[in-house]
């Protein structure tokens, strides 16, 4: 079984799928780790090594460390996987990215692969997919396949496109959530969230990671740390005031704030940045109206052409990068942001971004995949 503990059953919060599979009776044999470990509280990033799940006993090899993807001898004498993470809905979140790898290494083996669905925190509405799309020339463990950055689909739903579209041959099955509406964001599943890594403790930041997560690649904060992660950005040189202004979208308030990071760039030292907030309710705002991704760029625009002398792009080294070079490329998933998003005058900036982050034929590309009702009907 591939999980964590940010997995939990919908009938007791508390309690972890794999002690509940194995007291059912399930005769599991080994577990597998993601980024962040099967603790889900490692360091972004951080390298994580092999152990034995305290909870059952059960060996843990990790999946974020020595490798990335399941050794066929962890596989042959297995008679299926099963996959069980929550998921917040982006490309460069990597759980998506060990699904990837373990969809290709059980079909390498002819292993079975059931992976147990879960929401898509920020809803299933194909229309709200932003891109950029992801080039080839920027793949990598956070990013593998030309997907959006915000693809609206489930782990279950991108399983499937990934069999279609490059493993014809893997043996998958998908059990899907019972009564999930995609038109509606995580509230209204009315389901308690659990952390699904250190940096995402509530859904108010899973919110704004689609965009703000571009910041990891420059020396601003993304108030890692702190109370607010990804809801915050900021930087002991940053105007605030400035910055807070520059954003004007309906329903989103840009707040100056100062915080001081537990992580990060600028650890330890006071920074003057932003908060970034809903003034409606999340379930009703998230799944549709919202595009994150373009407010983050509008704040990469806007802090870069601030602060020209004090903004830089910075290397993001991870277990899966160790050089931390060109990271924006590999978030964004197009190598001429970093050079262009700083010469777009203010009449240029709303066409180029709405240029990058369109995204066309998504919802054709996903027809033949979807599990879930987005059309008043339910799909085949």
């Amino acid at each position: 079984m591939v999980t964590n503990d940010a997995a939990r059953l919908a009938a007791s919060e508390h309690t972890r799928p794999r002690l509940a599979l194995l007291q059912a009776g399930l005769p599991l044999v080994r577990l597998f780790g993601p980024e962040h470990g099967l603790t889900a509280s490692a360091d972004d990033g951080a390298h994580v090594d092999d152990s034995i799940d305290p909870l059952t006993g059960l060996p843990v090899m990790s999946l974020y460390g020595e490798r990335m993807r399941p050794d066929a001898a962890h596989l042959a004498s297995l008679d299926a996987v099963l996959f069980d993470i929550p998921d917040v809905g982006v490309r460069f979140y990597t759980y998506a990215w060990t699904l990837w790898h373990l969809l290709h290494a059980c079909a390498d083996t002819g292993v079975l692969l059931v992976v147990l669905d879960r929401p898509n925190p920020l809803g299933g509405v194909l229309e709200a997919a932003e891109g950029p799309m992801l080039s080839d020339d920027c793949q990598s463990f956070i990013g593998e396949d030309d997907i959006p950055v915000r693809h609206a689909l489930t782990l279950g739903e991108l399983a499937r496109l990934w069999q279609r579209e490059h493993c014809p041959q893997a043996r998958l099955e998908v059990v899907c959530c019972d009564g999930w509406d995609p038109s509606r964001a995580w509230p209204a599943v009315s389901l308690p969230w659990v952390p699904t890594s250190p940096a995402m403790p509530t859904f108010d930041n899973a919110i704004w990671y689609p965009g703000t997560c571009l910041f990891e690649a420059t020396n601003v904060s993304v108030a890692r740390g702190t109370d607010a992660p990804f809801s915050t950005i900021g930087a002991p040189w940053m105007n605030a005031e400035a910055i807070a202004q520059s954003i004007q979208v309906a329903g989103i308030m840009c707040t100056p704030t100062s915080f001081t990071p537990g992580q990060g760039p600028h650890r330890g030292e006071r920074c003057e940045g932003v908060r970034l907030s809903l003034t409606i309710p999340a379930a009703a705002f998230v799944a549709r109206d919202h595009r994150p991704v373009a407010l983050g760029l509008h704040l990469l625009h806007a802090v870069c052409t601030q602060h020209p002398s004090a903004f830089a792009w910075t290397p993001y080294p991870t277990a899966a990068n160790p050089s931390g070079h060109n990271h924006l490329a590999r978030l964004i998933g197009r190598r001429d942001v970093a050079d262009v998003i700083g010469t777009l005058t203010n009449e240029q900036v709303g066409p180029t971004l709405t240029a990058w982050t369109r995204v066309t034929d998504w919802s054709s590309r996903v027809q033949p995949i979807l599990l879930y009702d987005r059309l008043h009907e339910r799909l085949p």
